[in-house]
């Protein structure tokens, strides 16, 4: 078990109010002066009868709300350390129940989010794993509704914060809802739900100020993952560029737990679930994150808005690892630990599906808000692991739903019932649809026929029926040895990424702990967790934080089979096309616009998009003397908008541009932020005015091999061996 860090004893300093004398004076004003301090008496006395509502829990033991100690807060109460979690753990239940409502009505965590529907389809008949009917049928379309989301900040924050994404879908099934409730990360901080509310209390705006808003870097944060090793993976890919994703398009998804398959002859598999984006998966620089946060606080809910209604549907294919139940033990982490994964290198993934997002909500609240998700939605052919994360959510999702939703009714709301029938004995409650026409509200009842009637499990079409797992154990609250391990896939995770990537990362952490005031935390931080995922790391954020660099890690070094994941590295998850991608064209009066005419063509040949910007929102007119319709001003559409700029050329147009200091912003930042620019004719000018040099990514020239060339840069997202350069460009 993780040691505690000693805590510092002593007592809240006693607090001693003084009354005001109530006595009336003899002045002429005695009798507005004598009310004024009656009242000003009667406040302090008020005042002074609420101190005994006042906590400081400075000294104190930890106890629950019924004032009972508590011995062990790390663990939720098992068969077994590796066994189920017990609903008799009035401990955790409690812990769980007051976080779940702790808000109203917004959710507590993933309260800013979006929505889309559209409809999953098998590749293939999977009876072999699983006795699920829509992974069954290859012919069969199983509608879906799937909410993005951020993790921290209220329903107000911004899109391209750093943070987690949540990544839902409710599969409406012919046997019922499915809902795979993951996130765009494999892994997660914790390891054991009873620690949840700390940590999302640890990660929310700090208590006494309510900020920051939608971020990590505060104390509170950094206080409580710097004392949990077990935190250690899950927060360098928070700190790595999965956290600022490009788009909602272009993320993974991940079930993050292990579940089980189960087929028709009852065999048992254990999987891991994922989704690859078909347009690759690509981030954010963060200067564009901040910048877009600013500019456009709905930037990823615009964008995937518009994708669809435009008709670029965003497709992702659902696959899994699979781990025969045998072969449950003999890897170097335990499959059942949530701050682990699977390597792909070790456990390739297996093609099921795809999902294709086709319609935008008709209503954001009917739709998106209400949705309510809940990992217990399962249908027959799926069923859980002994994961302790997995086994707390079990109860608290359905638990948080009842409180944000008003009562336990809210599967009758049009987004959550499901396409098959659902009958049972629950009747009444708030926000009751159903109008139940049977007397018998009980089961089994002879009244109304016995009906409704339970379904004797079978092959297929029959009653859900758990997986028979023997459990042969004590109950007992303790973390598996098994779990013990926090730092090898950290490790694993950053020696997997390219070298633009590691330096990202260095940068996230020095600027998250840099805005932490209490400098033990930041050395904690670095001595105590980085310096256990690598050496080299750590020294680079220790001396960009001013601090002592560390020698050695604190503890062994766990030495792995695999050092190096190349599946873990967004560079090697690009799509290698330009389908979907925004490219800016910025033109004035007197640009080419054959130019304009002949991109526009190659664009729409390989399923990207231009749009036209100019000085204003005005139209311009060509060299050729045609009115061209703009989009939007270029103050309006800003380069971190768009993936690549074109620059037609034009004698005027250059002319105008190389004269807008808005216009020059516009290339400067695009350079900056390493994306694919293309000057043509006339535009070559515009290198001198802007000081800059001919890269890989900074095509000159107006043939059809220039603008391959551009579209070749566009396809490899950015342009990082330009990176050391454009720091020097001003922001």
């Amino acid at each position: 078990m993780r040691p505690r860090s000693p805590g510092t004893p002593g007592v809240s300093p006693t607090r001693s109010m003084c009354l005001m004398s109530t006595k009336k004076t003899t002045s002429p004003n005695s009798q507005a002066a004598g009310t004024d301090t009656l009242d000003r008496g009667n406040s302090n006395a008020k005042l002074e009868s609420l101190e005994r509502f006042r906590s400081d829990a400075t000294g104190q033991a930890l106890r629950t709300n019924q004032g009972v100690k508590i011995a062990d807060n790390q663990n939720t109460l098992k068969a077994g350390a590796r066994g189920p979690s017990l609903l008799e753990d009035f401990i955790m239940r409690e812990k769980i129940t007051h976080f779940d409502h702790e808000r109203i009505p917004e959710r507590i965590v993933h309260a800013r989010g979006t929505g889309a529907h559209g409809y999953f389809q098998s590749y293939a008949d999977h009876s072999a794993l699983t006795k699920a009917g829509f992974l069954r049928d290859p012919g069969k379309k199983t509608p879906v509704f799937v909410r993005f989301s951020t993790v921290q900040g209220p329903r107000g924050s911004g899109d391209t914060v750093r943070d987690v994404r949540g990544f839902a879908v409710k599969f409406f099934t012919d046997e019922g809802n499915f809902d795979l409730v993951g996130n765009n990360m494999p892994v997660f901080f914790i390891q054991d739900a009873i620690k949840f509310p700390d940590f999302v209390h640890a990660v929310k705006p700090e208590p006494h100020n309510e900020m920051p808003t939608g971020g990590s870097a505060h104390d509170t944060f950094w206080d409580f993952v710097s004392l949990v090793p077990e935190s250690a993976h899950m927060v360098i890919w928070a700190m790595s560029d999965r956290a600022i994703p490009k788009s909602l398009r272009s993320m993974q998804g991940f079930g993050v737990h292990s579940f089980r398959l189960i087929n028709a002859e009852g065999r048992s598999h254990f999987v891991k679930f994922h989704w690859h984006p078909s347009v690759g998966t690509c981030s954010l620089l963060w200067d564009e994150a901040q910048k877009l946060a600013g500019k456009d606080t709905d930037f990823h809910r615009r964008d995937l808005w518009e994708a669809i209604e435009i008709g670029d549907y965003p497709e992702w294919e659902l696959g899994v690892q699979v781990i025969a139940e045998e072969d449950e033990h003999k890897f170097e982490f335990d499959i059942l630990d949530p701050t682990k994964l699977i390597p792909e290198e070790l456990v390739p993934i297996t093609p099921l599906g795809k999902m294709v997002l086709n319609r935008n909500p008709d209503n954001f609240f009917a739709e998106t808000e209400q949705v309510a998700f809940c990992p217990g939605h399962i249908v027959p052919g799926i069923d859980f692991s002994n994961d302790p994360l997995l086994q707390g959510r079990l109860f608290s999702y359905t638990d948080t739903q009842i409180s944000r939703l008003g009562g336990p009714n809210f599967h009758e709301l049009p987004i959550n019932r499901p396409v098959a029938p659902f009958h049972n004995s629950q009747r009444d409650a708030m926000h009751r649809s159903t109008i139940d026409k049977g007397r018998a509200s009980y089961e089994p009842n002879s009244i109304d026929g016995g009906w409704p009637r339970e379904t004797p499990p079978a092959p297929e079409n029959g009653g859900f029926e758990s997986y028979n797992e023997r459990i042969d154990a004590h109950k007992i609250r303790q973390r598996s040895e098994s779990f013990s391990d926090h730092f090898s896939q950290a490790r694993l995770f950053y020696n997997s990424m390219s070298k633009h990537e590691q330096e990202h990362i260095i940068a996230a952490y020095s600027f998250e702990l840099g805005k932490v005031d209490r400098p033990q935390i930041r050395e904690r931080q670095v001595q105590q967790i980085l310096a256990n995922i690598d050496l080299q790391l750590a020294r680079r954020v220790a001396e960009n934080l001013g601090l002592p660099a560390p020698t050695k890690g604190t503890v062994a070094e766990r030495k792995m089979s695999l050092s190096r994941s190349p599946a873990l590295s967004q560079a090697n998850l690009l799509s290698g096309d330009i389908k979907t991608r925004k490219v800016a064209v910025l033109v004035a009066n007197g640009v080419d616009g054959t130019a304009i005419a002949a991109l526009q063509k190659a664009l729409k040949a390989e399923g990207a998009h231009a749009k036209l910007l100019g000085p204003t929102s005005a139209a311009v007119t060509s060299a050729q003397g045609k009115v061209l319709a703009v989009d939007a001003s270029m103050e309006g559409l800003p380069s971190v908008a768009f993936d690549a700029v074109f620059v037609p050329g034009g004698a005027q147009s250059i002319k105008a541009l190389a004269g807008d200091g808005v216009a020059l912003h516009y290339l400067l930042e695009a350079y900056r932020h390493l994306k694919a620019i293309a000057l043509h004719g006339e535009a070559r000018e515009l290198l001198q005015v802007l000081g800059l040099e001919v890269d890989e990514g900074l095509i000159v020239g107006g043939d059809a091999k220039a603008l391959k060339a551009f579209f070749a840069a566009i396809a490899q997202h950015r342009v990082w061996s330009r990176e050391p350069r454009a720091r020097a460009i001003p922001a």
